[in-house]
């Protein structure tokens, strides 16, 4: 190369700005241990029933602060900085507002109605300031992330859920008195329960989109807000899979049993006409059979379909949540979570509950691990920009107003 030429090169490479550095991906760990939680755990359960539920509000905050500044993103752990005084007075407004609902609807029965209103109205206003609450007080790499949904956004998707309740109170006829209630009056009643209990059925996916948009839509971090793309569209389509696998779970419960019953039969242990007549020991196999057959129904039915529901929800939730520059992947597979809710049930049963907390970091392990944060730009200067960026002192206090998290 010429003289000349270098120096026109060397030129060239100097004047050029930076290429910004490419996509990259951030792996999620969880770094928890079943026996340090155990011990936050035992301590949190027996403080609890010491001051008769008093405890709660810290008992939350413990197990949050636990498992988040155990959750490494890139490496780095979330921070939480939530004040366990501001989730006290919170968890007290709402055991009032609890007792006092429960309290109308004994003694006045007929304004019930009022107090669901009542609770109705203010329930989107506490359920955003909760997300503003729990954002707010979340950090990674020093830059504390926000919820930044509004008020209005809050009631438009929320209160839709109040409505079968509110037909409920307002179609009902008059049932204070068993002894004074017609049979006009019950049929009445009988339909207007299935009509709106078969309604809220049908409806519940698109409310839960409409719940699950507001909330993923909402996340903010540095200059980054997240949108939800999935529509109610797909939350149907996930219900319809759902309820099919319920079926051919029932449908193959099921035939165990018919098998069951078929064999004893065959046996001439039992006949369907001639249960009666069974000598005891056959009694005693045909109830075990029979005990067992619905101790499959009781455990595979929600191992089966909650573990399903659980891994199909997660990637369709966080799969589409993404910014301008940041987008989240899940890959919860069906198989090594059904493995881990197994041995965690077993060993639920075996040690009569002790090992709930192993269980919880367990599920939170391949849960958080499933999941990845693609990441388009740079995140040093991400965090940089927004740590020179000073606070406003409305927007800081916005999630102070009730300063309460209800685990939404």
């Amino acid at each position: 190369m010429e003289p000349s030429d270098e120096f026109a090169e060397t030129e060239r490479l100097t004047l050029d700005p930076v290429s910004p550095p490419g996509p990259q991906t951030l792996d999620i760990r969880f770094t928890g241990s079943g026996s340090e939680y155990f011990r936050i755990w035992i301590v949190n359960l027996l403080l609890t029933l010491v001051t008769l539920t008093l405890y709660l509000p810290f008992a939350r905050a413990r197990r949050m602060a636990y498992f988040q500044n155990n959750t490494l993103v890139g490496g780095d752990p979330l921070g939480f900085h939530a004040d366990s005084w501001k989730m006290f007075r919170g968890y007290l407004l709402v055991l009032v507002l609890g007792v006092g609902y429960s309290a109308v609807s004994n003694f006045m029965p007929t304004l019930s109605w009022v107090a669901l209103l009542v609770f109705a109205a203010l329930w989107p206003a506490l359920w955003r300031a909760s997300l503003q609450f729990r954002l707010r007080n979340t950090s990674w790499r020093g830059v504390r992330l926000a919820f930044v949904g509004d008020l209005k956004s809050a009631y438009v998707a929320m209160l839709p859920f109040f409505i079968p309740a509110l037909a409920l109170a307002l179609l009902m006829p008059d049932m204070s008195d068993p002894e004074a209630v017609s049979e006009e009056a019950a049929q009445q009643a009988a339909i207007t329960v299935g009509l709106v209990v078969l309604g809220f059925t049908l409806l519940v996916p698109w409310l839960w989109a409409r719940i699950k948009a507001y909330q993923h839509g909402g996340y903010a971090f540095a200059q980054e807000r997240t949108t939800f793309t999935a529509g109610a569209k797909r939350f149907y389509g996930l219900s319809i899979k759902i309820t099919g696998v319920s079926l051919l779970v029932m449908m193959g419960l099921g035939t165990v049993m018919g098998v069951l019953v078929g064999a004893m039969a065959a046996l001439g242990m039992a006949s369907l006409g001639d249960l009666s007549n069974l000598d005891e020991g056959a009694g005693v196999l045909l109830m075990v059979g029979a005990g067992a057959v619905l101790a499959m129904v009781y455990v595979l039915l929600p191992l089966i379909v909650g573990s399903y529901m659980t891994s199909r929800f997660q990637n369709l939730l966080w799969s589409n949540t993404h910014s301008t520059h940041i987008r989240f992947t899940s890959q919860l597979r069906l198989a090594p979570l059904m493995r881990v809710n197994i041995v965690n049930w077993v060993l639920i049963a075996l040690t009569l509950g002790l090992y709930w907390p192993f269980a919880k970091v367990r599920s939170a392990r391949i849960r958080l691990e499933a999941m990845s944060v693609q990441v388009d730009g740079d995140v040093d200067r991400w965090v940089s920009d927004s740590l020179q960026q000073p606070v406003g002192v409305i927007g800081d206090a916005a999630g102070d107003f009730f300063g309460i998290d209800m685990g939404l």
